[in-house]
């Protein structure tokens, strides 16, 4: 059985236990090292693969979210807080999954799976990705219709509340989908999200001019949280 390792960064120790405990019931899992404090944890990083890291957000001197920030290549994160106001963050950060304190140990176990989904993706051998490329389009349901949408004629999306606009360059469609869902259908080497509510394909990109995207005629704004990663996708 593949295990992963992980990392416990939390500064409340009774928090620590608990996650150390959760873990022990996945032998799946291998815990690295438990600390209580975000420096302590970067020399860990530095010097051991870690998979998955279980990271608290409210730690002195340096918060969760901003020592995420920091990590230029960070492991599978799964947010563990008692603070329900920063899962937008967390999620912007590409997270995968939020715990809210005190957490059931059938939920951890539901965000263990998903980090170890996405783990599971990134070790496919390059045969499996380039076949699943080879799709090109999606099934959308929207306006009680079924579309066929080819990847090649999407624009745009864009998050609105529980719908997802989907502009494509014959029509706009409003399904009863979330941003998210969409974004895991949407091929990752094509579509890039540079803004919490937005999602491009990056061939249909005509121009940048400072933190606006122009597509044909529309623009669409960069998130500062986005850009970096935006702009290495350019090449720039």
């Amino acid at each position: 059985m593949k295990r992963y390792n992980c990392l416990i960064v939390d500064d409340e120790p009774i928090a620590r236990e608990i996650i150390e405990k959760f873990c022990g019931y996945l032998p799946s899992l291998k815990v690295l090292a438990s600390c209580g404090q975000a420096f302590e944890a970067m020399e860990i990083l530095s010097s051991a693969k870690v998979d998955i890291l279980f990271l608290d957000i409210n730690m002195p001197v340096l918060d969760g979210i901003s020592f995420l920030k920091t990590l230029k290549k960070a492991p599978q994160v799964i947010f563990t807080t008692a603070y329900k106001e920063y899962a937008t963050d967390a999620f912007d950060l590409a997270a995968c999954d939020y715990l809210l304190k005190p957490f059931s140990l059938e939920r951890f176990i539901m965000a263990v799976g998903r980090a170890e989904e996405r783990l599971k993706q990134l070790e496919k051998p390059l045969s499996i990705i380039q076949e699943t490329s080879q799709i090109d389009h999606i099934f959308i349901k929207a306006e009680g219709k079924i579309y066929k949408l080819a990847f090649e004629k999407i624009l745009y999306t864009e998050a609105q509340g529980n719908h997802t606009k989907i502009v494509t360059t014959d029509q706009d469609l409003l399904p009863t989908i979330t941003f998210s869902t969409l974004q895991e259908l949407l091929p990752s080497m094509l579509f890039l999200r540079v803004h919490r509510s937005f999602l491009v394909n990056m061939s249909k990109i005509t121009h940048v001019e400072g933190n606006r995207i122009f597509i044909e005629e529309m623009q669409i704004p960069v998130g500062s949280l986005y850009r970096d990663r935006f702009m290495k996708a350019l090449g720039l």
